[in-house]
């Protein structure tokens, strides 16, 4: 295992009790998610859940004559398959990678039989699903009422929230695919972000280099979901990213609990 990839890096790994994690933990597979993987296709049945790490995820929905946007983005602050304990064993959507990195995959059936015992799992991950029902809801109502710029400002930043530095590979065709707006209004957008010193853009490569006039820039739908995000996550009990592998399969927590929040 990575030492430098560990399972409580993803917020809600982390926020497992000890019993909770350690049944999980033998079954935990590290895996790389280059850009543009698809996890999942809309309508596959599901064979494993996804907790990112360093990667990110882009949320589809794909539509009859070949477009998509994007629904939500997955980070480490969730998962990715919650269809799996919704009721169903497909997805709507289709999930791909946004930003390369690494993450943790479990079988789906795995983590079924733990969501099954009524526990702490359940209520957890019943938690993060209202959260990211709220991320869903908020994107389509940006989608419908405001500027593609402020589109792109809050976009912008609920990745950076996933991120550790200021730097984004991504091509502006991309943005557009994930936004359902037209290439033209996204190198729009950008040039305007660039000329108020918000990013620097070159092909293929944004860096931000102003976040807060990003988010004095941004709409109202960037702190909808972050607020409920805090509201609905910020009592778990998350722990301390001290644990050590000692096997190709097995984890030790060697701290306890600390009260933190988990953010986007």
């Amino acid at each position: 295992m990575d030492n430098q990839i560990d399972p409580n890096q993803n917020h809600l790994l982390a926020a497992l009790l000890d019993t909770e994690f350690d049944r999980l933990a033998p079954h935990l597979e590290l895996v790389s998610m280059l850009l543009g993987d698809v996890l999942y296709e809309s309508g596959g049945k599901l064979q494993y859940v996804y907790f990112p790490v360093t990667a990110i995820v882009s949320l589809h929905y794909l539509l009859e004559n070949g477009g998509s946007s994007e629904i939500a983005g997955v980070g480490n602050e969730g998962l990715v398959g919650i269809s799996l304990f919704m009721g169903g064993d497909t997805t709507p959507s289709r999930a791909i990678v946004q930003t390369g990195g690494q993450g943790y995959r479990l079988k789906a059936h795995i983590l079924l039989e733990e969501f099954n015992r009524a526990g702490p799992v359940l209520r957890l991950l019943l938690r993060y699903t209202q959260a990211l029902i709220t991320q869903m809801s908020q994107t389509a109502v940006c989608n419908r009422h405001h500027s593609v710029e402020q589109q792109l400002c809050r976009w912008l930043l609920l990745t950076l929230d996933r991120m550790k530095g200021n730097d984004l590979t991504i091509t502006q065709e991309l943005i557009a695919n994930m936004l359902g707006v037209r290439r033209e209004g996204v190198t729009e957008a950008a040039g305007k972000l660039q000329n108020y010193g918000f990013i620097s853009y070159r092909r293929g490569h944004i860096t931000v280099t102003d976040r807060a006039g990003l988010e004095d820039n941004v709409c109202e739908c960037y702190g909808v979901v972050k607020k409920e995000f805090a509201r609905l996550l910020s009592d778990v009990l998350q722990r301390q990213n001290n644990a050590v592998p000692v096997g190709p399969a097995t984890i030790v927590r060697k701290t306890g609990y600390v009260q933190g929040s988990i953010g986007l």
